[in-house]
């Protein structure tokens, strides 16, 4: 995976998680990281289409719908409940989250090069920022963060990302709650 340094374990999970490969992180036995190379070891029993997860290249930090094998494999089963949250934004605080966003982005001021997934509290109080070059590594390393500490769902919670919202960043957002 062409990723940013840091939060490799994050970034495992998130992944194995937004792809419907692991429902909870108690489907996890061991995980071993090593340099480069993040080991996983699941426990069963698991069910999911490994036909459904294949791509004709190797994992980028690119739009998930690129390279998918079929369009029935932007299917991914969804196992966290649907929010009957009706909580409301208003709209001076959607206001203020970017500038928010944009000064816990200590990469991004150093190199202009990073995005940025962050979650914010109902009341727009910060929470987390995850930095990656790839936008949906980004996203992968905070629900790979709240899925380590079992908080998933995140439905009570806004999430703002520092790019455009791509397909694939949608369905993770929907898979996290």
């Amino acid at each position: 995976t062409m990723r940013t340094d840091g939060n490799d374990k994050e970034l495992a999970l998130g992944f194995l998680f937004s792809e419907g490969m692991i429902q909870s992180i108690d489907q996890i036995k061991n995980i071993r990281i090593d340099q480069n190379k993040v080991d996983i070891v699941l426990q069963g029993p698991l069910e999911f289409d490994l036909l459904n997860l294949e791509r004709h290249f190797y994992t980028t930090s690119s739009c998930g719908v690129c390279g998918k094998a079929s369009i029935e494999a932007l299917n991914i089963p969804r196992y966290v409940e649907k929010s009957q949250s009706t909580w409301k934004i208003n709209d001076e605080l959607i206001k203020k989250l970017p500038t928010i966003l944009r000064s816990k982005q200590a990469v991004f001021e150093t190199t202009g090069s990073l995005h940025a997934a962050a979650l914010f509290d109902s009341k727009g109080q910060f929470l987390l920022l995850k930095e990656d070059v790839g936008r949906h590594n980004a996203m992968d390393k905070l629900i790979g963060h709240y899925l380590a500490l079992a908080e998933l769902p995140l439905n009570n919670h806004i999430l703002l990302l520092s790019g455009r919202t791509s397909f694939e960043l949608v369905q993770k957002s929907v898979m996290a709650g």
